[in-house]
């Protein structure tokens, strides 16, 4: 691969003027809410100007060309074909239900539905599937801890019977990468099973290799992380050929059967087998937008990834200074950590109480348990990464 050319860091952020005009603010943020381009502020006037133009034709005239738009550039940025099919929806939770729809019903004389996941999943996934257990569904938990021989345990649980297999791929406690992703998909297509990964924490900072069985696996990430695409937009990319019919299902699923007259439910081609009803477009916009900004600076999937090690690195280097080296909770491999740094409180303070202290300073990070993490973006400084850590480690053996 040829050398990167530098970005325009002076430019970069001059193009967050108004997410970085507060003074002496900083923002650790990039694996949660990341800053928004000045862009994004135009493209929210542009969908009120549409609507007011069009009215109920923004859907055909504006709506329609910027979902198509930012699907394909999704897909692309996720490492799949611009045509593939992917759905969107509100949040990975909607996405995640209309697929888990999709399983047996649950049945007396038949075993009971059984899905295999991690103990290291987000709230959303792991509240639902614990509901579900409520509902005699079989949940597999494979333990995350140790993250050493995560993989190797997945593995080992996708046995003959196993209906759905729903992991991340990056977790979100402590931004460790699972290694041996194209495997494990590959093992839930050898017994049948269906495949959901969870990118959220993988999207636009770390390039996923889906392997070989890629045309067996379900995707779903979001836009409010590492995309700086804001809320209201999550996606689901679906496997070439699927015939699903999701039980959980909207008017948008089949536009064709509304003034057809169909008998029956049936499912429009491609995305639609999995939308959902009518849905706030403004996120698609916001998205639109960013995603230009991405492409004015040539920031690549490949090239934030170059741009998050070299940041997260140099946070791991001033937590060692510090002397917190051993409290780190994040890889120090970089082929196994993520976007963010995770840190362990182990103070007198909580992981939420260290961050509400830090607020009040105008560092912004946030906490997961007893862990404080740490997101570096493209738009910081060195210096400003340097002095938000120096203030993180005061914070945490205060």
């Amino acid at each position: 691969m040829p050398p990167m050319e530098p970005v325009e860091h002076d430019a970069l952020r001059a193009a967050y003027s108004r997410f970085l005009a507060t003074p002496g603010r900083i923002l650790l943020t990039g694996h949660s809410h990341q800053a928004w381009p000045d862009v994004v502020r135009d493209a929210l006037t542009e969908s009120f100007d549409d609507a007011a133009q069009f009215c109920d034709d923004k859907w055909d005239k504006a709506v329609s060309l910027k979902t198509q738009a930012v699907g394909e550039a999704v897909l692309e940025r996720m490492g799949f074909p611009r045509t593939d099919a992917i759905a969107f929806g509100r949040s990975t939770h909607e996405l995640l239900m209309r697929l888990v729809s999709c399983l047996p019903s649950a049945s007396a004389a038949a075993p009971p539905v059984r899905i295999v996941t991690t103990t290291g999943e987000f709230h959303s996934m792991r509240r639902q599937l614990t509901r579900l257990a409520e509902e005699g569904f079989d949940i597999v938990r494979v333990d995350a801890s140790p993250r050493e021989g995560l993989a190797e345990r997945l593995l080992a649980a996708i046995t003959p019977g196993t209906h759905l297999v729903a992991f991340s791929a990056v977790l979100f406690e402590d931004a460790h990468v699972v290694p041996r992703l194209g495997e494990i998909i590959a093992r839930a297509a050898e017994v049948s099973a269906l495949c959901l990964v969870d990118a959220y924490h993988a999207f636009n900072v770390v390039p996923l290799d889906w392997g070989p069985a890629r045309d067996h696996v379900f995707v779903t990430a979001g836009g409010y992380k590492y995309a700086a695409f804001g809320e209201g937009i999550c996606w689901l990319r679906i496997p070439p050929g699927c015939t699903l019919r999701p039980v959980d299902t909207g008017w948008f699923a089949d536009f064709g059967a509304l003034e057809g007259g169909a008998k029956g439910v049936a499912y429009g081609p491609g995305g639609a087998r999995f939308a959902g009803a009518t849905f706030d477009p403004a996120p698609f916009y916001r998205a639109a937008a960013t995603l230009a900004h991405w492409e004015r600076f040539g920031l690549t999937v490949h090239r934030l990834r170059a741009l998050s090690l070299a940041q997260t690195a140099r946070i791991l280097a001033r937590l060692d200074d510090a002397g917190l080296g051993a409290d780190l909770a994040s890889a120090r491999d970089p082929e196994r950590r993520g976007g963010f740094v995770a840190v362990r409180a182990r103070g007198p303070a909580s992981a939420s109480e260290v961050v509400t202290r830090l607020r009040a300073q105008g560092i912004y990070v946030d906490a997961r348990g007893d862990l404080v993490r740490l997101g570096p973006a493209p738009y910081l400084t060195d210096a400003e990464i340097d002095a938000a850590v120096l203030r993180v480690a005061a914070a945490l053996r205060a």
